[in-house]
């Protein structure tokens, strides 16, 4: 993982939190859409964004240096989160390393390459999001919760929890529901007596005035406002036991815990995941998909902890072989993952074989396209040209803040449309001030001037005055 964040494969959502650095680094405190020239709030001005812009604007550091160094923290986070979360349930010394693995390995012959989603090809492309430093810090959040409730303490515990809480809910959205979840289990299994009701009463009043005081965007105006992400996270609900058959080995650790004690944490965990994510698919909020980590994390530490567990020494031998199995064919799965540390012809067929390349990138038009100039592109060049400081006609991905998107994408999909007149795609051009353009040799205009080639036959042209 080390070696990822040296090469910090690009691919997904890497250019939106790269542009939100560049953002902030420019203006901290009035840095209007990320994406698009507009000035409309974002969620992805994150507390943890925040201070990477800010590491940018003193350092003068470039913004995939900063990003590296945030996956840095990330991880370390992470790591150090599961280490301390695994130890309030096992004092069993395998028992982190083990949960480790299960987390990056328990998988499915299938890749899954989400945010939020932990398995090794995942986490090493989306190591520098803000996803990852939220999960870690949600694995601190459970492990402190669960000292905090073993064990009477005072209020200010009990504010730096609420506090907690409310970070990991702006730094990444989805996982704060993941982190959500295992709070809510970690209170119903610990069964707190009535002096204590107070006290997480009050940590939740502190999370939910930190959310409103969030200067940067409305963090509840995302429970009302159409985002248009349902038919993005459709595809969470197929392909599932490619994708996460593996994790049934922990689900079968989950019964045998639940057996033990009805009131496990990590069975609740799971069931609270697993109806939510169930929810989704039931009702068409395909985006409530992205709670299934909330069902795979318990299921996952739950088939390592079996390993280690008290019983017959005959039992644990035989589960770790079980497991031993299962980790191996999750590792053979996301072997492509060494792609993105090594070259690609250093690798046996095999494994080259399940390589996929990440993206190229837009750095071949900086010497000409300057900082806030607006660039002309499809879809998929608009998901990393503003990485570099321009901004695109339309935002790469939905935003739920930017009242004219879809004016915006239709002016997009109109500009690059064969039948649209030359007289046509001026106005468009005019209208959102573009500067360049980004296609192919067949969108050459006359009011067009072509200045460079890029990958794939890429030309950027320059829009003659």
């Amino acid at each position: 993982m080390l070696l990822a964040v040296v090469r910090l494969p690009w691919a997904g959502d890497l250019g939106i939190h790269a542009a939100t650095v560049q953002r902030l680094r420019h203006s901290l405190l009035d840095p209007g859409n990320p994406l698009v020239d507009a000035e409309t709030p974002s969620p992805y001005y994150s507390p943890w964004i925040l201070v990477l812009g800010l590491l940018a604007r003193l350092t003068g550091l470039p913004v995939f240096v900063v990003l590296r160094i945030g996956a840095l923290a990330g991880l370390g986070l992470l790591f150090t989160g599961v280490w301390r979360y695994v130890r309030t349930l096992s004092a069993h010394r395998a028992a982190p390393a083990l949960a480790l693995l299960c987390l990056v390995l328990l998988w499915g012959p299938d890749l899954l390459n989400w945010s939020g989603f932990l398995g090794l090809n995942s986490l090493a492309l989306t190591v520098a999001y803000p996803s990852v430093f939220a999960l870690g810090l949600s694995f601190h959040f459970w492990a402190w919760l669960t000292t905090t409730l073993r064990a009477p303490t005072g209020w200010a515990r009990w504010l730096g929890l609420g506090a907690l809480w409310a970070l990991i809910l702006l730094c990444h959205q989805f996982t704060g529901v993941v982190a959500t979840l295992g709070a809510l289990a970690t209170v119903l299994a610990a069964r707190p007596d009535r002096q204590v009701l107070p006290r997480l009463a009050v940590a939740l009043a502190v999370g939910i005035v930190l959310l409103w005081l969030w200067p940067y965007y409305d963090f509840f105006a995302l429970f009302s406002a159409g985002t248009g992400l349902e038919a993005i996270h459709r595809s969470l609900y197929s392909d599932l036991l490619g994708r996460f058959g593996l994790a049934l080995l922990g689900v079968v650790a989950l019964a045998l815990r639940w057996r033990r004690d009805h009131r496990d944490p990590l069975v609740l965990f799971f069931a609270l995941g697993a109806l939510l994510f169930a929810a989704g698919g039931l009702t068409g909020h395909y985006s409530w998909g992205r709670a299934a980590p909330a069902a795979l994390i318990p299921a996952q530490l739950a088939a390592a902890l079996e390993t280690v567990s008290a019983g017959r020494r005959a039992y644990r031998l035989g589960w770790a072989c079980v497991l031993g199995a299962a980790l191996a064919v999750g590792a053979w799965g996301q072997a492509g993952m060494l792609g993105y540390v090594v070259p690609r012809d250093a690798l046996p067929a095999p494994v080259a074989a399940k390589y996929r390349p990440p993206w190229v990138g837009y750095h071949w038009i900086t010497p000409w396209v300057g900082y806030g100039q607006v660039v002309m592109a499809r879809t998929v060049p608009s998901r990393q040209i503003p990485a570099y400081g321009p901004y695109t006609v339309a935002p790469g991905y939905p935003d739920v803040f930017l009242p004219d998107q879809g004016g915006r994408d239709a002016a997009v999909q109109r500009y690059f449309d064969a039948g649209t007149s030359s007289e046509t795609r001026r106005a468009i051009a005019r209208r959102y001030g573009v500067r360049w353009v980004i296609g192919p040799a067949a969108d050459a205009e006359p009011w067009l001037r072509p200045v460079t080639t890029g990958p794939a036959g890429q030309v950027l042209y320059a829009v003659r005055d």
